[in-house]
This record gives structure tokens, C-alpha cells and sequence, in this order.
């Protein structure tokens, strides 16, 4: 009886914090959305926060792969790529309403990293960053010689989108798989990253979590570039090649593999990094790369390492006795 009242108390709880994590998450929208509006942040500020809102679904998304299944991805670019013309041709060409471009994005995306992981995702380390880097590539080279979309020159795309599309946007991502990785298939996940033979001992499919944990990540990533695609007006091949992967996975690694809460802080300190070098062209790449190098030094298992914030780390979240919550 005792061991069901501290699961009862502890499910409880964690309920009572997803929803107060909810409520803070309207709360910022609410403020955000008000100095939007209001002009206190400017037009040139405002595509600072969009920024924000994608890496932070990227991040996250790239997270649940590399950080919590423990692969070594370096094509998710490729999927914003898929998502971003799959929403552009359905609005620009097939004239869908936004919305159900938005879907067939996510679903299309998230069926080509089905279909991308069932043969890759037997590989491990090396050989599997590879097989994805390679994808990324193919992706690349297909939308710059497919003159459907523009080829090499690019499409240009309606403006749909808008603070509060990005922003909740970010907060389904966020929210979607932190419950997944609470739940029984993200602890699956979590120990086909610790160890997969011993996980594949006690009865997990190791290739089944693999495949469903990248097909997720990609189905996210595409959200980000149907998003993105309808934010910044004009989207080309190159945009979605190795150096946008290689962003992805720095604000991952300085956030911290394996910790949800590190993808978001990674995203808007690497965002605001990139924004506020902007004046300086000529010496933004080596001041960027030297950020990169001393937090590395100092801190090479991310700002956040596995670790998560917690209410309870700020007085909240604790039972009547005193202790933390469970």
C-alpha cells in the first residue's frame, strides 16, 4: 500500500508540474506577444524571438535523437528541408490553406525519416553520422536540380505565419517530448542510449525505439521548416545543408545531451550569440568559434549536462512535509 500512495503522490505531482509549466509557458507568450504589439521589441528584435521559437523545436527534436536515444545524427537540417518545400509547394502550388500544409509537412517528413531510418538506424556511431550526413547531402543536391520548386535560385513563399504560430508551436514540441520521454518508450530510449545490448537482454526492440525516436525527431524538424518557409518569405537548397546540421547540434551539445530544459537555454543563448554578431562580419566566424571552444573547455557536458530545471530547485514543487517532490 505504501509503494501505490508514493506512486499515486508522485504521478499527482507530476502532473500538477507539467500544467505549472504550462501556465508559466502562457505567461511568456502573454509578455512576449504584449511587447510585440506593442513595439517595445522591434521588428529586427521580433525575428530574434522567431529564431528562437525554431531553434528550440530543432533542438529539441535533434535532442530526443541524439541526446536521449543516444544516435549520432547530422542530417536533421535535411528534414527542415523537407518540410519547409513540402508546406511551400502544398500553399504556393496546390493552394491548401496553411494549416493542412502544416500537416502534410509533418506527416510527409516524418514518413521519409521512416523510411530513412528502417535501413540506417542498424548502424551505430561513425557509420551512422555518415549514412545521415549523406542524407542531408542528397536532399540538398535533389532541391537544387528540381526546377518545380526553383532549383538553385529558390521559391519564394507567403508569409503565414506569425509569433503566436512559432511560439506554441515550440511549446507542443517541448511539451510532446518531455511526455515522451517520461513515459515508457521514452525510458526505452533512454536505455538503448546507456546500453544496448543490455537492453536488448531485458526484452527491448533496440531497432523499433531507434526508428520510432528519429521518425519523431524528423516529423518535428519538419514543422520547423514549414514554419520557417512561411516566416522568412524565401527558402533555398542551400539553406538546409551541413553547416545549418552542424548549428543544430552545437545548441544541443552547449545545451546538454540528454536534457530538454539545456536545448531551449542552447537555443536562445546561441540565437542571441549569432544575432549579436551581426556587427561584426569579418570577425563573426573566429569570435563564434572561440565562444564555442571556452565553453567547451569549461563546460564540456553542455550548460544544463543531463539535468533538468526544476520547480523544486526555486521552492516549488514540494510536498507538505517539506521534501522535494518525488
Amino acid at each position: 500500500m505504501t509503494g501505490m500512495n508514493a506512486n499515486g503522490r508522485a504521478a499527482k505531482s507530476s502532473r500538477w508540474t507539467f500544467w505549472v509549466w504550462i501556465a508559466a509557458g502562457l505567461v511568456l507568450y502573454a509578455v512576449l506577444g504584449l511587447l510585440i504589439d506593442s513595439g517595445v521589441i522591434d521588428s529586427y528584435m521580433s525575428l530574434i524571438v522567431y529564431q528562437m521559437c525554431l531553434n528550440v523545436i530543432l533542438a529539441v527534436s535533434l535532442n530526443l535523437i541524439n541526446g536521449f536515444t543516444g544516435q549520432f545524427s547530422i542530417g536533421h537540417a535535411g528534414f527542415a528541408g523537407v518540410g519547409a518545400y513540402t508546406s511551400a509547394v502544398m500553399t504556393a502550388k496546390m493552394h491548401l490553406p496553411f494549416p493542412a500544409a502544416l500537416l502534410v509537412a509533418c506527416v510527409f517528413t516524418a514518413f521519409i525519416g521512416l523510411l530513412i531510418g528502417i535501413p540506417t538506424l542498424r548502424l551505430k556511431g561513425d557509420y551512422l553520422a555518415i549514412t545521415t550526413l549523406g542524407f542531408g547531402q542528397i536532399i540538398q543536391v535533389v532541391l537544387i536540380n528540381l526546377q518545380y520548386v526553383g532549383g538553385a535560385a529558390g521559391m519564394t513563399v507567403h508569409k503565414e505565419t506569425n509569433f503566436t504560430w512559432l511560439y506554441f508551436a515550440a511549446l507542443i514540441t517541448v511539451a510532446v517530448i518531455a511526455n515522451f520521454v517520461r513515459s515508457r518508450h521514452g525510458r526505452a530510449c533512454i536505455a538503448v542510449r546507456e546500453n544496448e545490448v543490455a537492453a536488448e537482454m531485458m526484452g527491448i526492440n533496440v531497432t523499433y525505439y531507434k526508428v520510432l525516436a528519429f521518425t519523431i525527431g524528423a516529423l518535428f524538424a519538419g514543422l520547423a521548416g514549414a514554419l520557417a518557409a512561411h516566416t522568412f518569405y524565401f527558402i533555398k537548397p542551400t539553406s538546409y545543408g551541413f553547416l545549418q546540421s552542424f548549428n543544430i547540434l552545437v545548441i544541443v551539445v552547449l545545451g546538454g545531451l540528454g536534457s530538454i530544459t539545456g536545448s531551449i537555454l542552447g537555443a536562445v543563448v546561441l540565437t542571441l550569440i549569432t544575432a549579436l554578431l551581426q556587427d561584426y562580419p569579418q570577425w563573426q566566424m573566429v569570435i563564434y568559434s572561440l565562444i564555442l571552444i571556452l565553453i567547451m573547455i569549461f563546460r564540456p557536458q553542455g550548460l544544463m549536462g543531463t539535468k533538468e530545471f526544476r520547480l523544486s530547485s526555486i521552492g516549488l514543487g514540494r510536498r507538505r512535509d517539506g521534501h522535494a517532490a518525488p
